[in-house]
């Protein structure tokens, strides 16, 4: 009996060890997984980062889409019927006939059995062939609706290929209507990271060969508003880890930006200069207004680039803001908590599309108070002025400009009064433009480096003009 309860204690034990054992190599288990689960969480919260930090540079690395892209069939003209294009062979009695009795196995009953299993094989023969007949006849409609199906999408994409090929003849003509569908194209193969719209608006203008782009952007929500995930083991819990506000709205501020550079890039890129030499791109957000609870449409961004200008850029090497800055651009300074800008040109785009005479402040949404526009919104707007009265008219980068903010040509006398030296009247005169929002006096000033007319413009007053020579000092 003491030898019985001593095997019994030990067995207890042993088996209290393993259970301890187990729970330990269970617990450690767990802790393994809830480590990896943090793991998991903070790297897939990093690749989404990496996306939002590469929507720019990401796309400098593709091929711009073409009209040849777009004319590539879906089939091969020639049909490829496949596996349907050979039907398997028909079955082989010499496979099912069974062997004839000889000698002695014939005299004891082997010809009747053998009769029975002719017969059996016979049946299993007959068989064979229906299927096979069923299978083949399956084959040959299938083979039949291939074709059918094949030449009908032959079909279609000669019918969309001669389409496009129409929609091209009349993008290099400059047609409006072609052209903004083929910039809708370029929109609709863009491809963006997870949570971006895929909402636009395009109108092109052919009397000045530009493209204007009304964008949305991205919602706030798309920057993660935590920087990681830890797996605390007192608590057995996944805590995230909360990304500084600060550094949300900055990378938000940068993600808006890189959105509006690629955009140009995508466009420049894949259109030629004959059509589109430069490009308005407008970028709104369609969010709840916190104060009346509505919907509402802020533009936190708004940039005119002539095409001359950004190919000269090295997109890849530059810093989103500055270089937006340099481009003249009117940004919002806090587009995360939706502080609005004045866009250069905000219009109703179908009506905008067919006009032929467009007076660019009445196609403005609201008319704005001049005396609440920053310097650049006013710059903008008066060069619009200027194109309107018949001109052609270019904002100068902000540096280094010797105070001109805008350079205007035209062959009207109001810009060609007073011909350089060379220059007949029937040549195109130039001016350039001071836009000043102040309300100082509108006394044309003394500028280095202007050559042909000062304008000066405030508002509320006339232009004032003077002829200016060359300075060189």
């Amino acid at each position: 009996m003491a030898a019985q309860r001593r095997e019994a204690e030990r067995r207890a034990k042993e088996q209290a060890r393993r259970s301890k054992e187990l729970e330990k190599a269970l617990k450690e288990e767990h802790l393994a997984a809830q480590q990896r689960s943090a793991d998991t969480k903070t790297a897939a919260l990093e690749r989404q980062v990496k996306d939002l930090d590469e929507v720019l540079t990401s796309a400098l690395r593709l091929r711009p889409l073409s009209f040849a892209n777009l004319m590539t069939p879906t089939v091969p003209s020639r049909f490829e019927p496949g596996a349907l294009a050979h039907g398997k062979p028909p079955p082989n009695w010499d496979d099912f006939t069974p062997p004839e009795p000889r000698g002695l196995a014939r005299l004891l009953g082997g010809n009747a059995r053998y009769a029975r299993e002719v017969a059996s094989e016979q049946a299993r023969f007959d068989a064979a062939m229906k299927a096979h007949k069923q299978a083949e006849a399956d084959r040959q409609r299938a083979l039949a609706a291939a074709k059918v199906a094949h030449d009908q999408q032959v079909a279609a994409d000669s019918r969309r290929i001669a389409e496009i090929r129409a929609r091209q003849s009349a993008f290099m003509a400059g047609d409006p209507e072609a052209v903004e569908w083929f910039v809708g194209r370029v929109f609709d193969s863009s491809r963006y990271p997870r949570g971006f719209p895929h909402e636009y608006q395009v109108a092109y203008r052919p009397e000045n060969r530009d493209v204007v782009v009304e964008f949305e952007l991205p919602p706030q929500k798309v920057v993660p508003d935590v920087r990681g995930y830890r797996y605390v083991k007192a608590r057995d819990a996944i805590d995230a880890l909360p990304r500084p506000q600060n550094e949300v709205k900055q990378r938000y501020k940068r993600l808006v930006a890189c959105v509006a550079l690629r955009t140009l890039h995508e466009i420049f890129t894949a259109t030629s200069p004959e059509v589109i030499e430069a490009v308005v791109f407008n970028g709104r957000l369609s969010t709840i207004d916190r104060a009346t609870g509505k919907p509402t449409r802020p533009h936190l961004l708004s940039v005119s680039a002539e095409r001359s200008v950004f190919e000269d850029l090295v997109l890849a090497a530059v810093e989103p803001a500055a270089c937006l800055t340099r481009l003249n651009a009117l940004v919002s300074s806090n587009p995360y908590d939706l502080e609005a800008v004045e866009p250069f040109i905000a219009f109703d785009l179908k009506r905008f599309r067919f006009t032929d005479d467009l007076d660019v402040v009445a196609g403005l949404d609201s008319r704005p108070n001049l005396l609440k526009l920053t310097p650049t919104e006013f710059e903008h707007l008066v060069k619009q002025l200027f194109v309107a009265m018949g001109a052609e008219a270019w904002t100068t980068i902000p540096s280094k400009d010797g105070g001109v903010d805008a350079v205007a040509t035209s062959k009207h006398l109001f810009f060609g009064g007073v011909p350089d030296p060379g220059q007949t009247m029937d040549g195109p005169g130039r001016a350039g433009i001071r836009a000043r929002p102040d309300r100082r006096d509108g006394r044309p000033q003394r500028d280095h480096g202007c050559v042909g007319h000062h304008l000066l413009v405030r508002p509320g007053q006339r232009a004032v003009r003077q002829a200016q020579p060359r300075h060189t000092d």
